[in-house]
């Protein structure tokens, strides 16, 4: 992934603040400005040391030339540009590695979000949460084509993660810094960071935002991506369950094959036996010889896996636990 970060020198001279803002943003030029009127005067009354990190990903209606002039006017604002459109996901995931705060929190940049919600937000963290993750109740979005399918989605998503969310797609949340390290996401994952942070131990809380009309463009979303969803939390469901025990569930499978096959060849002996059925005249000798090989392949699967699983945390010196850390801002550099 290219990414291009506008000027590096004001990084360093800043001091590190305690709340970052992320801004994922795909052409909305229009929005910007209003945007950033009302996001700097809520940071600012909140009194505490703030940076917003602009993710431009690939915009194509001159969100690069508003952003550039915003970050004339606005010295907390840093842009990352993308070389192209990679999606929320890793927009969302280029700021957080760029993030200083210890306090994360992502909204979107077409003014549905209410940057008034943030003060809430961060105060819930305060009370000893780690994610608070927005509920739009009144979301004022088409019924049909973004408000049903989004709901089944959430029931789904809730009933298989074990984490109840009324509104796993709200981009405002607010994390705890801490909460986030060591997390990687790929595909349309971000809306489940709640999950990967409530397997890690994370007390999450869901608190009603406000949710406006959009008032520029279009909306990027359609229920094309709810299959996209479906198949990402499979994976993280996987992650959680198996990732440092992957040899349980090629193991599990490679037994379960090797049982089958074996089941299969003594149907096809019985059928010798008390039928006179020859084992050249049925093709369960052969079935039973597939499924055998089959978990002979997924246990030997599931050993490799747990290889590259050990060589995956060494190399990368990571824990396979998490510590609860005191949400205390960081002394500046």
């Amino acid at each position: 992934m290219s990414i291009l970060v506008l000027d590096p020198v004001r990084e360093v001279a800043i001091a590190p603040p305690e709340i970052s803002i992320v801004l994922p943003v795909f052409d909305e030029a229009e929005s910007l400005p209003s945007l950033f009127d009302k996001l700097t005067g809520v940071l600012w009354s909140m009194g505490r040391p703030y940076e917003i990190i602009a993710v431009n990903d690939g915009s194509r209606d001159g969100t690069g030339e508003v952003l550039a002039q915003l970050a004339q006017r606005y010295s907390e604002l840093r842009v990352i540009e993308f070389a192209r459109n990679y999606g929320q996901t890793a927009a969302l995931m280029a700021g957080f590695d760029h993030s200083r705060g210890v306090v994360v929190v992502t909204l979107d940049a077409d003014l549905q979000n209410d940057p008034d919600d943030i003060p809430q937000m961060i105060a819930k963290l305060h009370e000893g949460y780690d994610v608070v993750s927005g509920w739009r109740v009144d979301r004022q979005d088409a019924a049909l084509s973004r408000k049903l399918p989004s709901r089944l989605a959430n029931i789904m998503i809730s009933k298989i993660s074990g984490v109840t969310l009324n509104d796993y797609g709200c981009t405002l949340k607010a994390y705890r810094r801490d909460i986030m390290r060591g997390v990687r996401l790929y595909g349309e994952m971000h809306r489940l960071i709640p999950i990967y942070a409530h397997w890690m131990g994370a007390r999450v809380i869901e608190v009603p935002v406000r949710h406006h009309a959009r008032q520029f463009g279009r909306s990027n979303y359609g229920i094309g991506r709810v299959y996209k969803v479906v198949l990402d939390l499979l994976v993280a469901k996987f992650l959680e369950d198996y990732l440092v025990k992957p040899i349980y569930v090629f193991g599990g499978f490679g037994f379960l094959a090797i049982g089958s096959g074996v089941l299969t060849l003594f149907g096809a002996i019985a059928l010798k036996l008390f039928r006179h059925t020859s084992l050249i005249q049925t093709p369960l000798p052969l079935l039973a010889a597939m499924l055998f090989l089959i978990g002979c392949s997924s246990i030997l699967m599931g050993l490799l896996a747990e290889i590259m699983m050990r060589t995956y945390f060494e190399s990368q010196d990571r824990k396979p636990y998490h510590l609860r850390l005191p949400l205390t801002p960081r002394a500046a550099s």
